[in-house]
């Protein structure tokens, strides 16, 4: 049975286990119709006693160990193509090697020449070399290998075997040339070609050893890259990280701001509303006695009007809304610092960085003082004038604006919040680790809405449910060839990918008996059993393999206790270098956390393998 060469690719991927990826060893047939190798289903079913006997293909429930016959057909295509294989590849190393020119005998024409005589300029093979062992007259003829090209070794001019190499004209002569050489330094042409041989072989062995110094200098040269390129991820995290407190502190203290405008309005609010209420109340007394005293003078009656008593409510002493503003000194003070903060900032950052190292030392305090502990003849004295109470002459007085915001020029304390900013270098972050976290809620604020990508899904996959969800089929979906795509194995990428921060998402699972979650650079392989999760150091996993549940990492396998929940949250910390799989039920468990660097961006992605199993990506909400 022959097989064309550029059939065996794709056929090979036919005659492919769909357990261990691999062309099939000893093939057997499930009574559902579908192929496996027996090691594999064997090692599957062993695993899989505590829910009986299925087929990992079709989940086909068997109440009994199926007997399994060998699928000879089967079996002897594998056979075909293995050898069809073996022999291209042995064709392709045959054909690698440069054939030798073959001199043959210049008297039959047949034979291999195994002598060329320099003096018959004839090249003979072993047969019609015998009159040069046998005959004395041959027997001063010179034999050497045999050479393919004999018109170099005759003189041109004399049509005589070259002899002799002249050193002052740097070519060889024959002996009728020497009569024109008698005053140049010659020698023997072989003992010529043995020095200039050995000379040869001297500079091919300095070569070497040169050749071996600059691939150690590359050597060296590549581990420096990979060292500047370590060093800069390095000042960058380290960058990154104090940029980060800065942001949160900044955050923090406008938190704290927005808050107290809150509650300052909601204060205000109150007390108009309480005002509102005592006017409502009086215009309500006031209705009541206009009433009673129109009443009484209706009736006309004399005596009624002047035995008439009527209590008289007490009348308003203003004739317009009072003014309610959320004027108080802490909110004053908030705006006042970060006007300052502002202004501080701009100019610090205007600066270049030489100069602000500089700018940033001179106004560093290691103990920030208290406003109350200023010295009185501080800087704060030039911008801020004190009150005295007795001075004050007008009402422009008591409803002074805010002070200016101060000049760069001088070290000013910054201020956040009512602490000063002088904390700003003394506070760090706690160190963020993923396998404390307990709460759910600590993990949504880095949640983050995820869609699949159907350029990169394998056409056994099906997505569903507006790119939230992917499930696995019997029958190959129609979509468009893509080098994206995963063609082997049943995999699917998210169209988000993520390099830096930290990032959370959750997925609920559908019979996950037959499954992965994790994430894969971009360049991870999309064909062949080296592009499947976990089997490759582009990509990170849990895998789910009956009841087993396994870490995946660059062909390494670690096994966890299996928690059995339906829903696994999945944060990323890209700066951290970590990814972290939590259970999430009623509290948050951590299931594994891998400690890795990412190079590239990462994208979410997924595993599927038997019917009906299926992943849905959550919407981030508590």
């Amino acid at each position: 049975m022959a097989v064309e060469p550029s059939s065996l690719s794709s056929l090979e991927e036919e005659l492919t286990c769909s357990i261990c990826l691999s062309i099939f060893n000893n093939p057997v047939t499930t009574p559902c119709g579908h192929n496996f190798c027996l090691s594999c289903l064997e090692l599957t079913w062993k695993d899989d006693l505590a829910i009986g006997y299925s087929c990992p293909q079709c989940r086909h429930q068997f109440y009994a160990k199926p007997t399994l016959h060998k699928n000879t057909v089967l079996a002897t295509v594998v056979a075909t193509v293995s050898k069809s294989l073996k022999d291209k590849s042995q064709d392709e190393t045959k054909g690698a090697v440069l054939d030798s020119t073959v001199i043959f005998c210049d008297t039959c024409m047949v034979n291999k020449a195994s002598k060329t005589c320099l003096t018959c300029m004839v090249s003979y093979c072993d047969s019609h070399l015998r009159p040069h062992h046998e005959n004395p007259v041959f027997q001063g003829h010179q034999l050497t290998e045999p050479l393919p090209d004999l018109q170099q070794h005759i003189c041109k001019e004399h049509h005589k075997t070259l002899e002799f190499y002249c050193k002052d004209h740097n070519k060889c002569i024959c002996g009728a040339c020497l009569h024109s050489h008698l005053t140049c330094r010659f020698a023997s042409l072989d003992g010529e070609i043995a020095e200039k041989e050995k000379k040869l072989k001297e500079k091919v062995v300095t070569l070497r050893g040169q050749i071996e110094k600059t691939k150690n200098v590359i050597f060296e040269m590549k581990g420096e890259q990979s060292s500047l390129r370590d060093s800069a991820a390095n000042r960058k995290a380290a960058l990154e990280a104090e940029y980060r407190v800065m942001k949160d502190l900044i955050e923090k203290d406008e938190r704290e701001a927005m808050n107290l405008v809150d509650t300052e309005e909601q204060s205000a609010q109150a007390r108009i509303q309480s005002l509102m209420h005592k006017i409502t109340k009086n215009i309500e007394e006031m209705s009541s006695c206009k009433d009673q005293i129109e009443s009484v003078l209706a009736q006309g009656q004399r005596i009624t009007l002047l035995q008439c008593t009527v209590e008289f409510p007490q009348l308003p002493t203003f004739t317009h809304a009072p003014g309610i503003n959320m004027n108080s000194k802490q909110l004053k003070m908030y705006n006042s610092s970060a006007t300052s903060l502002k202004k501080y900032l701009t100019d610090v950052l205007s600066l270049p960085v030489e100069e602000r190292v500089q700018m940033l030392n001179a106004g560093k305090s290691p103990k920030p003082p208290k406003l109350k502990d200023l010295p009185k003849n501080n800087y704060m004295s030039k911008f801020v004038k004190p009150i005295n109470p007795t001075e004050v002459k007008n009402r422009h007085d008591l409803q002074q604006k805010n002070p200016q915001p101060l000049p760069v020029s001088v070290p000013v304390p910054l201020f956040s919040g009512n602490s000063l900013l002088g904390d700003f270098v003394s506070k760090i972050d706690k160190p963020f680790n993923p396998t404390e976290v307990k709460n759910r809620q600590d993990l949504l604020q880095y949640a983050f809405v995820l869609t699949l990508d159907a350029r990169t899904a394998h056409k056994r996959i099906v997505i569903s449910d507006n790119f939230t969800k992917a499930s696995v089929s019997d029958e190959l979906m129609t979509y468009p060839d893509s080098p994206a795509r995963f063609t082997v194995c049943s995999q699917v990428l998210c169209s988000k990918g993520f390099s830096r921060g930290r990032h959370y998402w959750e997925v609920k699972m559908t019979s996950s008996n037959f499954c992965a979650i994790g994430v894969a650079s971009g360049s991870i392989e999309r064909k062949g059993p080296t592009s499947k999760l976990g089997r490759n150091k582009e990509s990170w996993c849990i895998e789910w393999f009956n009841v087993k549940l396994s870490a995946w990492h660059d062909q390494r396998e670690t096994v966890l206790e299996n928690p059995s929940s339906s829903r696994v949250g999945v944060l990323l910390d890209c700066d951290g270098g970590s990814l972290t799989f939590y259970s999430i039920s009623d509290r948050v468990y951590p299931i594994h956390t891998f400690s890795c660097h990412f190079p590239e961006a990462v994208y979410p992605a997924f595993w599927l393998f038997s019917s009906g199993t299926a992943v849905s990506l959550c919407k981030p909400t508590a």
